[in-house]
Order: C-alpha cells, then structure tokens, then sequence
C-alpha cells in the first residue's frame, strides 16, 4: 500500500431539522393547543485513531465527508430523528488542523482515542414550545442550525521513542535491519527508503522501544530539496534522535564533518524544538575502516567536528558495536519515563 501522510479534506457536519409547527386536531376536540415537535440535531463528524491503519491513503481520493441532516419536527408532539454521527477512522498519531488559520482541531496519539472535529447543528423548536397563557395558539417556529464546515489539513505524525537521523546512505536501513526485525530495502544508491520505516527493537521480554528510519536528507531539505522535508514531521514525537554518519563515505572528496553539520543546520532551520531534541552521534561503517586507524578516525572526526554529547561507533551492517547503543538507549528512554511520570504525579505545592 502506498505510504500517504498528509490529506487535505473538506468536513460538513449536518443541518439540524427545522421545527414544527402544528396544532392537535382530533374529533371532538376542534380547538386542540399546539403540537409541534422539534426537529433532530445534526450529525457530528468525529475523528478516531485506528492502530490498524497506518497511512492516510483513503483521504487523498475520498476529500468529502458529510454527515447527515436531521429530520424535520412533526405534528402530534413528534420530534424529528437526529442524524447519525459520522466517524473517520485515521492512524494513530495524526493532527488535525484547520487549513484556514492553523488551528489543531485534534491531536490522535492513543489508539481509540476519539475528537470532534465538527459539530452538527442543533434541531429548530417546535411551536409547542411557545405556548403560553397569553398565547395559546403559536405559530412561530424556528429552523435548525447549520452544521459546522471545515477544510482540515491532515498530517500523520509517526509514533517512535528514537528517531534515525542523517544523509543518504548514512546506513540508517541497515542499522534498524540489524537491531530489530523491521526489514526496509538496502540498496547502494541514495534515497533507498522513500518512506518512514518502524522496527520494534527489544531488549528483553518486558522492554522495547520503536526506532524510525527517516529518509534521508540533503542540505536545503528545509527549503524543500530533496525527500528529507516531507518526512521531518515524523521526527517530532521522538525522544532521542540518533544522528549516524557515514565514518567511510565512497566517495573520497566527501567531508563527513561538512556533512553532519549541514544536517543539523537542516534540522533547526526546520524547527526549534526538533534542533533542541536529545541527538546522539553514531559513526557507522567502522567496518569499512582499517583497524589501525579507526580509533584514530574517530576522534578527529568529534574533534573536528567539535561535539560533546554521547558518541557509538559501529558497524551496522554487521552488528557490532550495535548492543551497547541498543541498552544505552532503552536506559535512557527508561530514565525519561522515570522522569515524566515524576512530573505528572508531583502534587502542587499549596499556599501556607
């Protein structure tokens, strides 16, 4: 199935019914008082999260969704029936906003999890209503409301903990390949993956983390080069973003360190908060070095460079060096649940 993760679509919620009016009219009682119902409310049109889908493919050739109108109120005190809800099913971790002014209608991160994105207008008053002892015999009646109407911009933000961030053919595919059982192409040309790719990495029977494999970026992805910009999206509800390099490029002329500077340019051109995410560096292809000179290798490379966090080298292709970054992160990704869940439960200080 083709990956889609952005929509553009067109919501009406329904009409409510218009209200009636009408006077009771039965043998022997030819002066029957006011009997008309109201109408139905409209249809609201809900959004829900679906772990089950996992593209927004059904929005990019269905772009209208109607829910239906309510029924007109009728005589004998009879209310109109209201129209049924209408419910878009979508994948776990998209954003709903507002393709006019940018408003986040919704944010879907919970499989199940559920939000109106348009309500249905309410149903019009039937004359029984306006009954009173001055006016016996109303005639008035009002119309339902309109239902809300809404051009929504769908985006499918993917759910991971660690995000693979770097150039093409930086060895992002086969790092997630060797530490999960996710199985994305490898090829030896650029932009192999050509859409985000999930991988379930376990440690153990009680611990795991999900890693994403971003395609790759290009300088000038922030201003719309390359594939890179059109996947940064997925980078935002990661918690760790690891930033691999490729510490043997083909090419001789090629600079890593220019590189890696050029992404991370790319990244906070992007977006601030991106930029600012925890970012691990990752020195892949150590393979691919000479043993004498790999250490060597390394440390110009992070002192040209000029970076201080944490720093892996490895060989994804073969897979070592690859179980010291796959414990490293899940203690990491432990201690910042440890911490969120410390923040939520800590209990506001009250005034003395």
């Amino acid at each position: 199935m083709k990956f889609i993760d952005e929509a553009l679509i067109d919501v009406a919620a329904g009409n409510g019914g218009n209200g009636c009016a009408s006077f009771r009219r039965e043998k022997f009682i030819p002066m029957g008082g006011p009997d008309g119902g109201d109408g139905g409310r409209g249809g609201s049109i809900w959004a829900q999260a679906d772990r089950n889908l996992n593209t927004l493919v059904e929005y990019r050739y269905t772009r209208s969704f109607k829910a239906k109108n309510g029924e007109q109120g009728r005589g004998s005190d009879c209310y109109g029936k209201g129209g049924d809800d209408l419910i878009l099913k979508v994948p776990v971790g998209t954003v709903f906003q507002d393709a006019d002014s940018g408003e986040v209608i919704a944010d879907l991160a919970r499989d199940g999890q559920k939000a109106l994105i348009a309500k249905g207008g309410k149903g019009g008053l039937g004359n029984l209503h306006f009954k009173s002892s001055t006016n016996r015999a109303p005639r008035q009646c009002t119309p339902g409301e309109p239902g809300e109407e809404r051009r929504l911009r769908l985006e499918l933000k993917v759910l991971a903990d660690v995000g693979l961030l770097g150039m093409p053919n930086a060895g992002k595919s086969t790092l997630i390949r060797s530490i999960s059982a996710a199985k994305p192409k490898v090829a030896d040309y650029p932009f192999t993956t050509l859409h985000p790719n999930l991988g379930v990495v376990r440690v153990d029977a009680d611990r795991s983390f999900v890693v994403a494999d971003i395609p790759g970026l290009i300088e000038g992805a922030a201003e719309g080069a390359g594939l890179g910009h059109q996947f940064l999206r997925h980078l935002a509800r990661t918690r760790l973003l690891l930033h691999l390099v490729d510490l043997a490029p083909f090419d001789p002329d090629t600079d890593p360190v220019r590189e890696a500077r050029a992404i991370v340019e790319e990244l906070r051109k992007y977006d601030e908060d991106l930029y600012r995410k925890p970012r691990w560096l990752v020195l892949n292809k150590t393979d691919l070095v000479p043993e004498a000179e790999r250490s060597a290798r390394i440390v110009d490379f992070v002192l040209d460079y000029g970076w201080d966090g944490p720093v892996f080298a490895l060989s994804a292709i073969s897979g070592e060096g690859c179980p010291p970054l796959v414990f490293a992160i899940m203690a990491h990704l432990e201690e910042n649940r440890r911490s969120v869940d410390s923040e939520e439960h800590e209990a506001p200080e009250e005034d003395a």
